[in-house]
């Protein structure tokens, strides 16, 4: 069995308190009954593939009304699901990989997502999973042979596929544990070979969710440090421009899963936990404008 989908199973199995209403027992079943590794990909697209396993994991005895739970987004669980197929089919097309589901019509992110709720409503939510997890294992296998700085776009962001992958992994990740949540279940966090390149990313765009909040860091730098395992230390410019840091204005220190969940979307900006030292405004611009590229 792929190693990231048993730490999910196995930290569910070895969960002693069951609430009450949770999905757990069920999903145990189904898990263990259909367990599917991760399909093989490039290396640097195992942070990906490893949330793909991690969320199938999850959704794998999912049924009847579970099905039907509003996650997120006012969604339920199916038209989640449809969702992450329908951006993993978006960044699959741009690179020249299957494009499954219904005939690909809206360029966009959210016109897509429309499209593939609409034909996955009248399909059962077991097709659904199933149609998700066939177009994740189709963009692994076409990134095999990729290189990572193969240029790709989606919703008008041209940038390296790597990055892309990273994005998306941090999006099927944040979207599992959305999932969980709801089902009451307590999920491990990805194993850190997994979060550091997703952290990287978090980190590499601070510049850019400054800029497209309106903010212009230029001439300024940020001294970030993560802790826990996968985290890290960065000095980054924060004009897009730049690729040479100066003395930094402001040291901000934070844990990193809750830093990548913020860039994702999820936690308080204003409330967000962190040691600040240094320009304390910037640290507030930065720390605020930090989800700007977080969707639904």
């Amino acid at each position: 069995m792929d190693p990231v989908e048993r730490l999910y199973l196995d930290a569910m199995m070895e969960d002693p308190a069951v609430p009450a209403h949770s999905l757990r027992p069920q999903l145990l079943a189904g898990a263990r009954a259909r367990r599917r590794p991760a399909a093989p990909t490039a290396a640097w697209a195992q942070p990906y593939a490893g949330r793909v396993a991690a969320m199938d994991a999850l959704l794998a005895s999912a049924v009847d009304g579970d099905w039907s739970r509003i996650i997120v987004e006012g969604w339920t669980l199916q038209e989640l699901v449809a969702h992450l197929a329908a951006k993993d089919g978006l960044l699959a097309a741009s690179v020249g990989a299957p494009v499954l589901g219904p005939p690909l019509g809206a360029a966009d992110s959210m016109g897509r997502t429309r499209e593939v709720q609409a034909y996955e409503r009248g399909r059962s939510p077991e097709q659904t999973r199933r149609d998700w997890r066939a177009q994740a294992d189709a963009l692994c296998r076409h990134l095999a042979e990729l290189d990572p700085a193969t240029p790709a776009g989606l919703d008008g962001m041209e940038t390296a596929i790597g990055d892309h992958i990273l994005a998306r992994g941090l999006e099927t990740w944040v979207h599992t544990s959305d999932a969980a949540h709801t089902a009451q279940i307590s999920l491990p966090d990805p194993i850190p070979e997994h979060i550091r390149p997703t952290a990287d990313l978090c980190a590499r765009l601070l510049p850019w969710t400054m800029l497209f909040s309106g903010l212009d860091g230029a001439g300024r730098t940020v001294h970030l440090t993560l802790t826990g395992e996968g985290g890290g230390e960065w000095t980054l410019p924060l004009g897009v421009e730049e690729t040479v840091p100066g003395t930094p204005d402001v040291h901000i220190t934070a844990d990193v899963v809750k830093f990548c969940f913020l860039l994702g979307g999820r936690g308080d900006p204003l409330d967000f936990p962190a040691d600040v030292t240094g320009d304390h405004d910037l640290a507030r611009d930065i720390l605020t404008t930090a989800p700007t590229f977080s969707g639904p």
